[in-house]
Parts: C-alpha cells; sequence; structure tokens
C-alpha cells in the first residue's frame, strides 16, 4: 500500500498518533519479529566474522522507548505529535488549518 493509498483510508493526524504509539511501544504487527530478525542478523553476522567477539541479537535489536528514564510530559507528547502530523502535511483538529 502506499502512502498516498493510506491517506485515502486514514488521515494524517491518526498515522501520526500510530507512528508514536510505535515509537514508544515498539512495533505493530506480527508478535516480536524485531527480536526473531536479531537473532537471524546475530547469526549471519557470526557467520561471516572472523574469530573474535561474537555478535548477540541484542546488538541487532532495535531500542524502542517504552517510556524509560523519561516521565510522561504530555506537552513533549503533544509537541512530537504535532511535528509528525506537520510533516504529513496533515490538519490541526484543534484549529482547522493545514499544516
Amino acid at each position: 500500500m502506499t502512502v498516498a493509498e493510506l491517506l485515502e483510508r486514514i488521515s494524517s493526524a491518526e498515522l501520526t498518533e500510530w507512528m508514536a504509539y510505535e515509537q514508544i511501544t515498539g512495533p505493530l504487527g506480527p508478535e516480536r519479529l524485531d527480536v526473531l530478525h536479531s537473532i537471524l542478523a546475530a547469526t549471519v553476522s557470526n557467520a561471516a566474522r572472523a574469530k573474535g567477539r561474537k555478535a548477540v541479537p541484542k546488538d541487532f535489536m532495535p531500542q524502542w522507548d517504552q517510556g524509560s528514564g523519561r516521565a510522561g510530559d504530555w506537552q513533549q507528547m503533544l509537541a512530537t505529535v504535532t511535528t509528525l502530523n506537520v510533516r504529513l502535511g496533515g490538519t490541526d483538529q484543534r484549529t482547522g488549518v493545514a499544516s
């Protein structure tokens, strides 16, 4: 599905909210394929590398936010969502103004 097709089905504001949600919680979709891919990447890396330090799956695992070390400051979250909405050409539903 292209971005244009996606935006025909949902608003850019909703897409922005899903992007922010995924950034905090980790990937959407089939359960933890990121873990399986990191295991595969470590295996391939170890097969191709010379003797020495071996790669571990953690070396290839994306670091999802999970709220670690940050308070849930709603103003910062709103600023992030607003910025993403602007970048995607969305409309601010609070004001009705196109970004």
